[in-house]
């Protein structure tokens, strides 16, 4: 189902820097951030699910990101990366590429802080998103391209511009940004395995540079749709390659990986276990998580929990941290994962 194929052309965005990045750099970043973070919002809440721990036999905790402004972890890597910039970076104002999680994130820090912001998306795009990025004072543009080729080009029209592109995931103030949720369970529970769901690497970067460095007997899982792997078979390349995907309700995960892009190096640094899981699957951990804990979550979010359930009971007598990164999905969409479920998984 999954072909590598040929990669992109050059992009000249962060050059062999991962090259230069030691992972304890970056946990150290991450550390700066949480301070910084802290100021603007709590910590996410770590919670114990009962339904995960009897069917895995281990202790699961749900770090529930979702809970966070914007309602996804992108509001760590958006704030971390705008409060940053100096002040004649923010006169310029900032540029991304998303309608989702990403895009919602910037675009709300960039009002917080009074910098002006473009979002770059697709004509395909949920309304409900664009409206909402849209009520937040930012401006869209929008592209009949895939993702990866609009990412592409509004980097290219920031550099014309003079506007800072903020990646969702190509940048280490954004990677530094996403590791303070990996901090912030650490700091909360002694464990011994962390789940996450995996799109460009920003999460698993930010968190596995804070797992490899201050508790690195700790296992790091990365979970993928079996229908968007990208980064995973870029992290096998070394390099970024195109991937044919097809259409994931963990939508917030797909996508192609920028040529040069700084995680595909740091992944493979960290070098996490890895799991590929079913649209079945991850519709299965929507439905498990509303009808036991009273959750509702993407798909995204569902996929790690879809990943743990992979493991069955290999976890077992272990506390495992399983990352909710977001709740953004619309009730039609939430719909059709009861549809796709019907009823395969035993509650």
């Amino acid at each position: 189902m999954e072909r590598p194929e040929d990669i992109r052309g050059d992009l000249p965005s962060l050059p062999h820097l991962e090259d230069q990045v030691s992972l304890a750099f970056l946990a150290k970043k991450s550390r700066e951030a949480l301070v910084d973070l802290r100021r603007r919002t709590r910590a996410s809440p770590l919670v114990k699910s009962q339904a995960l721990s009897r069917l895995t036999g281990a202790e699961v905790l749900l770090k529930c990101d979702q809970m966070l402004p914007t309602g996804a972890f992108k509001f760590r890597g958006a704030f971390n990366k705008l409060t940053s910039l100096q002040e004649a970076q923010r006169k310029m104002g900032v540029m991304t590429a998303s309608t989702g999680n990403h895009g919602l994130a910037v675009a709300t820090v960039a009002a917080e802080l009074g910098i002006s912001a473009t979002i770059h998306a697709s004509e395909q795009a949920s309304r409900a998103k664009l409206d909402a990025i849209r009520a937040l004072g930012a401006e869209i543009v929008l592209h009949a391209a895939d993702p990866l080729t609009i990412e592409l080009e509004a980097r290219r029209i920031s550099e014309c511009t003079g506007q800072v592109f903020v990646s969702p995931y190509n940048d280490l103030d954004v990677i530094a940004g996403q590791g303070t949720c990996g901090l912030e369970i650490i700091d909360e529970a002694p464990i011994d395995a962390v789940v996450l769901s995996v799109g460009g690497g920003g999460l698993l970067c930010g968190v596995g540079a804070a797992l490899r460095t201050e508790c690195p007997n700790a296992e790091l899982m990365a979970v993928w749709p079996e229908n968007a792997p990208s980064l995973f078979h870029s992290m096998k390349a070394g390099r970024a390659v195109e991937v044919e995907e097809f259409p994931t309700i963990a939508d917030a995960t797909a996508g192609g990986v920028e040529p040069g892009s700084v995680t595909i190096s740091l992944a493979s640094k960290i070098a996490p276990n890895t799991s590929l899981v079913s649209e079945q699957g991850i519709a299965a951990a929507m439905v498990l998580l509303a009808r036991e804990e009273r959750l509702i979550v993407e798909g995204s979010a569902a996929l790690a929990v879809a990943g743990l359930m992979s493991r069955g009971q290999s976890l077992a007598g272990k506390t495992v941290a399983v990352i909710l990164c977001g709740r953004n999905i619309s009730y039609e969409k939430f719909e059709q994962a009861f549809l796709a479920d019907k009823g395969s998984i035993i509650c």
